[in-house]
């Protein structure tokens, strides 16, 4: 890990947020635009656009088209350490029902996990940095990545020679939005988020009518039999000690009710923190699978195929507590908390292993903290409190927002070097 940067304990130097009640309303402005016009992953067009003309005029050299959709902004101030910052700006397939006046515009598409807000943020926080070049020295890459949400869009912007252009950072900073109260940050060093595996099982059984299922293998029982096995790896197969989940989100079989279909479609999502882990439980998934299909007398063996595959986004922990210290020393210390690691997946690990430096990623809140407080108080934030992808998650503006652009800020200027001039 580079040794680089201000040490820990240094307070970033006041005088590069005072733009920031400037900026709040334009970025406002954006991030309600681009929730009203969300894209799929690799579809991203519209918002590379925008990203692209605010990063020209913020003065920085612009690259479009990174791994397809991506855009990269290098803002080069003198020698010093160079950082990575990083924003994902890709959409998911959910049909919202926030009932805001912003909500998408786009049937079927929405902005369900904050990617929105990433943008706007990391644009706010490019803003900043760029006004007070006078505070810091050396080079700030930003990064902002397309198809987060299908585990593609970080290895696509390597693959198409990040690094090439850019030369590989000294660490990657990132951040997510997150279902708890706006204005708090949750740092956790070490495995943060947890790898996935994602399948599609493909069970065959043989059609037959309805009325003579004596004369078919029913690949819908044979699906409901694996669906309820299933539930056995975690309970019977993990141990207390370890985490994983196993979730079947997609079983289809079947066009009408009168007819015993030939096949059963299942999709898997599995999450684990271990190899030893993540092994155990692909090997007792295909077990189980195969296992039901041999019970119900299936001829064909069940096809199984890798959806999307994320690795396990392990925080440094120094680079943690370099960057969490001067979180503290911003924010106060009651504003910054250890959420333990979450079960969700990120591939902005990708940029690290890619380039070899650490990565220091965390959450910031976006649930109004009055709402927050009262289910929490009622004991219902599971049911009360819409999490990331759900029809009805989206962030409220601020302090959201001015929570994200001041912790990335905080964070790039605790690892690039302070101006000696301006040193506090």
């Amino acid at each position: 890990m580079s040794n680089a940067g201000s040490t820990p304990g240094t307070a970033p130097d006041s005088a590069v947020f005072a733009r920031l009640p400037d900026l709040r309303e334009g970025l406002a402005d954006l991030y309600r635009d681009l929730h009203t016009h969300p894209e799929l992953s690799f579809a991203e067009t519209r918002t590379a656009g925008l990203i692209a003309e605010r990063l020209r005029a913020l003065g920085l050299d612009v690259t479009t088209g990174v791994g397809r959709t991506g855009v990269v902004g290098v803002l080069a101030n003198g020698d010093g350490p160079h950082v990575l910052l990083r924003a994902d700006f890709d959409a998911l397939p959910v049909t919202e029902q926030t009932g805001l006046p912003y909500a998408s515009g786009t049937d079927g598409v929405m902005h369900a996990c904050g990617h929105d807000m990433h943008v706007a943020c990391l644009l706010g926080a490019l803003d900043l940095l760029a006004g007070g070049r006078a505070y810091w020295t050396g080079t700030v890459t930003a990064v902002f990545q397309p198809a987060e949400e299908t585990g593609a869009g970080a290895r696509a912007m390597v693959d198409d020679g990040l690094f090439d252009r850019t030369g590989k950072p000294d660490v990657v900073l990132g951040q997510h939005v997150g279902p708890f109260p706006a204005g708090s940050l949750g740092c956790h060093a070490g495995p943060a988020l947890a790898a996935t595996d994602a399948l599609k099982v493909t069970l065959h059984g043989k059609g037959a009518h309805g009325s003579r299922p004596e004369a078919a293998i029913d690949p819908v029982v044979m699906a409901a039999s694996t669906v309820m096995r299933l539930q056995t790896v975690v309970s019977r197969e993990i141990a207390g000690s370890d985490t994983a989940v196993v979730t079947v989100g997609v079983l289809n079989a079947g066009t009408t009710q009168n007819v015993i279909p030939d096949t059963a479609e299942l999709k898997l999502n599995i999450r684990t923190y271990t190899e030893e882990v993540r092994k155990t439980v692909l090997a007792a998934v295909r077990r189980i699978i195969e296992g039901e299909a041999a019970a119900a007398g299936a001829t064909r063996t069940p096809d199984i195929e890798p959806i999307e595959t994320f690795a396990v986004l392990v925080n440094d922990d120094d680079a943690m507590d370099r960057t969490a210290t001067a979180f503290r020393e911003h924010f106060g210390t009651e504003r910054v908390f250890d959420p333990g690691p979450a079960t969700g997946s990120e591939d902005c690990g990708t940029f690290a292993t890619a380039s070899g430096a650490p990565i220091c990623y965390w959450f910031f809140g976006g649930i109004d903290p009055d709402t927050f407080a009262k289910a929490e108080a009622a004991g219902t934030t599971a049911r009360d409190i819409p999490s990331n992808h759900s029809p009805h998650f989206a962030p409220v503006v601020e302090p959201t927002l001015s929570t994200g652009v001041e912790a990335m800020t905080t964070a790039a200027l605790t690892w690039l070097s302070p101006d000696p001039e301006n040193r506090r």
